[in-house]
């Protein structure tokens, strides 16, 4: 294992662990955690093991969201710069500069297969960052051979369920505040699961078109996921899970919209949102995916 230290494509400096396998491999799993959280888990450790034992290298990193509220440093023309982040800073369209610069860093270490997991948020910043180099037509884009997306869920509606009539109420305190340039101020404590800033607020609340993909009703045509034209895994969990439908229900759904020929779309039992206690069974059921990939 080894720390690695690099640059998101705006600047910010960024680290991350590099847990390699016995014998040189070009095949890596590039892990984006999700929100208030970091790579330092259970559930990164558990994954890179087993990733290891079957020849693929694992890079989990903290993205400029890691933790509820931190300083980060921007790198720019020689000028280094400190700003406030954290989850409750973060604008999640921003994850796009820290995974591009994540592969960015893998590319220059030799790794050619690429393989974009996520969990929860995390999921949201690899959708949007693989439609937006695909847009772009990105030879990066080359290097990404499968999708691997655990507990995503679609934040907007989540957020509208959360706070029910008061979704409303917070909005325009929300804009009163961008009115009077106070994006940087905290949302009352009620208005979200936990400290969040005004700024943040609204990208969830209001200005959500870009990550507003996961709608899981059946007359969605989900495009952001069917653009998504590698091998696609998804997983949820069947215990507290941050979905509004029944695992089994949310499974059939997908597998009906999703018309993705190499994709591997199912619930794991017993899991939590965090796979708590069920690390290692979603690593060997991820493993498998890559592996039948490459036989």
């Amino acid at each position: 294992m080894e720390v690695i230290y690099f640059l998101a494509t705006d600047g910010i400096k960024l680290d991350g662990l590099l847990s390699t396998c016995k014998d040189k491999t070009e095949d890596i799993i590039l892990s984006v955690h999700g929100m208030a959280t970091n790579c330092m888990k259970k559930r990164e450790t558990t994954m890179a093991k087993i990733a290891n034992e079957n020849g693929i290298d694992y890079f989990c990193f903290n993205n400029r969201g890691s933790e509820l509220v931190k300083y980060t440093r921007r790198y720019t023309e020689g000028k280094r710069e400190k700003e406030l982040g954290g989850t409750s800073y973060e604008d999640v369209l921003e994850g796009y500069e820290d995974i591009t610069g994540a592969i960015i860093k893998l590319k220059e270490l030799g790794y050619k297969n690429i393989y974009l997991q996520g969990h929860s948020l995390g999921c949201t910043k690899i959708v949007y960052t693989y439609n937006e180099l695909k847009d772009e037509k990105d030879e990066m884009v080359n290097n990404i051979k499968g999708i691997i997306l655990n507990s995503l869920i679609d934040i907007p509606r989540a957020l509208r369920i959360y706070l029910r009539d008061k979704f409303d109420e917070y909005i325009q305190y929300a804009e009163e505040k961008e009115r009077n340039q106070e994006t940087s101020e905290m949302m009352p404590r009620e208005a979200f699961i936990h400290p969040i800033s005004v700024k943040t607020f609204l990208r969830y609340a209001r200005d959500n078109q870009d990550i507003d993909f996961a709608n899981f009703g059946e007359d969605h045509e989900l495009r952001k996921l069917n653009n998504i034209d590698v091998p696609l895994f998804m997983r949820w969990g069947n215990v507290n899970e941050m979905i509004a439908q029944m695992p089994e229900e949310l499974v059939d759904i997908m597998n009906r919209v999703i018309t993705n020929p190499n994709k591997d779309i199912y619930y794991l039992d017993g899991a939590n949102h965090s796979y708590e206690g069920k690390e290692e069974e979603l690593a060997k059921q991820i493993i498998e995916f890559i592996k039948n990939l490459t036989l």
